[in-house]
């Protein structure tokens, strides 16, 4: 994590059709992140899911370069996050790595107050989403949970 960034990488197991796979299908991205949702998966294409508790993500797809990268913009309809809908910027880059794939996640133009928050919630998450590509269940989602959702 950068002053001006959140930075999260994650080696899975799995190719990077697989792993792409998960930011391209509205079951198997709500599998790993959220419980419910609206996705068009075009460039922009918009959407608007329930990732947990009263949180609401929103946002357009900028650009969906199978299998390698993806852009979307992001923001948060409700909850207490400073992050209007639109307002920051999540690049995906998926590469090979031997019978895997490196995932690079790079979330651009947060407000500083919210990089911590995001860059422990893009952690949760894509720890989960390394599971279930891989092939396994992350089981409930504990932030649901906590949250009460």
């Amino acid at each position: 994590m950068t002053a001006e960034t959140v930075t999260v990488e994650r080696r899975i197991a799995a190719r990077p059709e697989t792993v792409f796979s998960f930011f391209t299908d509205r079951d198997r991205w709500l599998s790993w992140m959220g419980v419910d949702g609206e996705f068009t998966f075009e460039a922009g294409g918009a959407y608007r899911t329930h990732v947990n508790g009263g949180n609401h993500a929103v946002g357009r797809f900028v650009e969906i370069d199978p299998p390698k990268r993806l852009v979307f913009t992001w923001g948060w309809e409700s909850g207490d996050m400073p992050v209007p809908p639109g307002s920051s910027t999540v690049e995906i880059s998926l590469e090979p790595d031997g019978d895997g794939t490196l995932l690079r996640l790079v979330h651009h133009d947060l407000p500083p107050q919210a990089r911590a928050p995001h860059g422990e919630g893009w952690n949760h998450y894509l720890d989960r989403l390394a599971v279930r590509a891989e092939g396994g269940d992350p089981g409930p989602d504990a932030w649901m949970r906590e949250s009460g959702a």
